[in-house]
């Protein structure tokens, strides 16, 4: 596929091949922009924005949602897509594609919404005859920098907004996954969104990435990835808009009044959907002492139905992780789990990039499979004596995106919701969950900003000030 840049399809002739994660197989190649390109697209993104900003919150809704009702009719397309580049079973393909759709719609709706308010200012002392009022004007050019475990849903949790709000934006996609933004991108341009409006830059971070990040054109960055790279941004953005969606390792308590069962069915949904390469999933399991036993059996069973293989094969429960060398990554923190005293329940084997589904229980919470985010399909059980010990637990990382408990008794869970460092808290599931209306976002190091389109709107606006001095 070619990138979008300067209002045209763009090819060149050095390209990055997209692999297939399963077999290895080239699906396509995406040209490698440079920093030549990054300029074109800065320059075309700065006559974008007044472009959109000219445009009425109508038709900027009505632009959205024809690209919501295409999105609807290409989403096998799109979920094969998703499938071939990122390596999720197609089932997950196809819910990603309409939850990508979803978050199209809810965007077009928030584009109708850019409230303002009437400020009360002769509430204050001594003032009088004056009329006050804010209203959100765009930010202008917006960069959005995508990861490459959600290569659609993620990138419509950018664009969507940035575009309802009334900015030109800048896609940055996942190297290893570019395919689907790019189709995005179509999608978007047969809608009616000016050709200006929305570019699609393909290439390495390094190159393309830190340019559109450090130039003072961009005023508003919106990034999902690694906590390491977000820190890397953040130093180059400067003075501008910043949200942050990083990293995690989720605990999920477990209390001894929960029913083990449903508490296994939970931690297996949540902790391997993607093969475990999602920022919210369940990492750490906290089980009371007096369920601890009882939990791991059941768990047990849960993690050996999965069956893993060719992510296409309908029947397949977990595909690959993205890279081989994440797969070895991940075993390498096992075997030093295991190695250092906790066992191994399940799993812990892997075929090149396909790892098997695993758990390790009696983890220690200073061990790597613990205290870091593993990224895979990997999930530690560590035991707790009581809430107490369970809360200081979980709380015991930089990280803070998202948690879950299991329990009936409220106070436990109203102890959970205020004390845990978190910025996601569920009670009576586990901790890979989220609506897309929802504001989303993470605590400590897993980020700053909210996601949701009602909420990335308000973050990609800018709120002013007017004051009438009426006579009199």
């Amino acid at each position: 596929m070619k990138m979008h840049i300067g209002g045209a399809w763009v090819d060149k002739s050095e390209k990055i091949e997209v692999r297939n994660p399963f077999d290895g197989s080239v699906v396509d190649t995406v040209p490698t922009g440079d920093a030549g390109d990054v300029e074109k697209a800065l320059e075309t993104a700065v006559r974008g924005a007044r472009v959109m900003a000219a445009l009425t919150g109508y038709q900027r809704y009505e632009i959205l949602h024809r690209a919501y009702e295409i999105m609807l009719q290409r989403t096998e397309d799109l979920a094969r897509t998703i499938t071939l580049e990122e390596g999720k079973i197609i089932a997950e393909g196809r819910i990603e594609a309409r939850r990508a759709a979803e978050i199209i719609a809810l965007s077009a709706e928030e584009a109708k919404r850019l409230y303002g308010e009437v400020i009360p200012l002769e509430g204050a002392p001594g003032v009088q005859n004056k009329l006050g009022f804010t209203l959100r004007v765009p930010c202008g050019v917006v960069v959005g920098i995508s990861p490459f475990n959600f290569p659609l849903h993620l990138v419509c949790h950018k664009v969507g907004p940035a575009l309802a709000a009334g900015n030109a934006i800048i896609v940055k996609p996942a190297t290893d996954t570019p395919l689907s933004a790019l189709k995005l991108v179509e999608i978007m341009l047969d809608a009616g969104v000016p050709p200006e409006a929305l570019q699609c830059l393909t290439g390495p971070g390094c190159v393309v990435g830190d340019r559109l990040c450090s130039d003072p054109r961009v005023r508003k960055i919106t990034f999902t990835g690694s906590r390491d790279i977000g820190d890397h941004i953040s130093h180059m953005a400067g003075i501008k808009r910043v949200t942050m969606e990083l990293g995690s390792n989720a605990p999920f308590i477990v209390m001894p009044d929960a029913d083990p069962e449903k508490a296994a069915a939970a931690a297996a949904a949540t902790g391997y959907a993607n093969a475990g390469q999602v920022c919210i999933s369940t990492q750490r399991v906290i089980a009371h002492g007096g369920i601890y036993g009882d939990f791991l059996d059941a768990f047990k069973q849960q993690v050996e139905r999965l069956t893993t293989g060719n992510p296409m094969d309908e029947s397949v429960r977990m595909g690959p992780m993205i890279r081989e060398k994440d797969s070895e990554r991940v075993g390498n923190w096992v075997t030093e789990a295991v190695r250092d005293g906790a066992e191994l329940v399940a799993g812990g084997h892997r075929s090149g990039a396909l790892f098997a589904p695993t758990i390790v229980a009696n983890v220690k919470p200073e061990m790597k499979i613990s205290c870091d985010e593993v990224f895979g399909p990997v999930v530690g059980v560590t035991r707790a004596a009581d809430i107490d010990e369970a809360i200081a637990i979980a709380n015991r990382t930089h990280y803070g995106l998202s948690a879950a408990i299991f329990t009936q008794n409220i106070d436990w869970a109203m102890r959970f919701i205020r004390e845990v460092e978190s910025g996601n808290l569920h009670v009576n599931w586990g901790t890979q969950w989220r609506a897309d209306l929802m504001p989303y976002g993470g605590l400590k190091d897993s980020g700053m900003g909210k996601e949701g389109p009602k909420y990335a709107v308000e973050e990609m606006t800018e709120l002013k000030m007017a004051v009438i001095h009426l006579g009199g």
